[in-house]
């Protein structure tokens, strides 16, 4: 870091007063969380694979399952691991089984973002507490015996401190809190799209999901839908 700039942040953060502590671990959680949560972000982005998705859902509506859930087996893919997960226990529990994993991959979308949150809210509030101690200050400089202009203009600039990177911090955190619960929105939208087509291909071959069809029951193949 240049060695001006360094001063100047020190000599900030001293005249910031005490309030300046808790703002300063605010901002470390909160780069720490952006960081790890774009770096999350981007990913899960990386290993989404749209060409196997039309694979895999190209076999279930060929009625072809195994084939299926071979090429949704062991993916990096949200959406192919929901799949297959569903596949895994399309005789019982398909329904329970796509819940189940949808939830697990937006619960890991979803992480931190509480945090990030709270910090959006909790950074303006502390920058609040820094302006009120530092008018206190300055106001119980002022009702002394002597006027003390020093600690007056302590006092302000105490409040104008902490105001300022209460403030900041929660205009920067709020941009990636933001872009990451835009992204959280869209992976769930993608997920329900592909359950509700899961299942609507499984039942269009005849597929009574969460049972086992008569057909396998008896050992038949399944008959291909003639339906339009």
């Amino acid at each position: 870091m240049n060695t001006p700039l360094a001063n100047i942040i020190i000599r900030l953060f001293q005249d910031g007063g005490p309030v300046m502590w808790p703002i300063a671990l605010v901002l470390v959680i909160a780069v720490c969380v952006v960081f790890e949560r774009v770096f999350w972000w981007l990913r899960a982005t990386a290993s989404r694979k749209p060409a196997d998705v039309e694979k895999c859902f190209a076999a279930i509506e060929a009625g072809d399952l195994e084939a299926a859930e071979k090429i949704a087996s062991g993916k990096s893919d949200p959406i192919l691991r929901m799949v297959h997960e569903g596949l895994s226990h399309r005789d019982a529990a398909f329904h329970g089984a796509l819940q189940s994993a949808a939830s697990r991959e937006l619960r890991s979308g979803a992480r931190f973002l509480t945090a990030l949150d709270t910090i959006v809210t909790i950074a303006p509030l502390l920058g609040l507490l820094g302006t009120v101690t530092g008018i206190m200050a300055s106001f119980m400089a002022m009702g002394g015996v002597e006027l003390e202009i020093e600690k007056v203009t302590g006092g302000i600039s105490e409040a104008l401190i902490t105001t300022a990177f209460g403030l900041a911090i929660a205009i920067v955190t709020l941009v990636p809190y933001n872009w990451c619960n835009s992204k959280l929105t869209r992976l769930q939208q993608d997920l329900e799209f592909a359950a509700n087509s899961l299942e609507v291909m499984l039942a269009a071959r005849g597929w009574r999901v969460g049972s086992v069809p008569a057909a396998v029951a008896t050992g038949e193949p399944i008959a291909p839908s003639h339906r339009a």
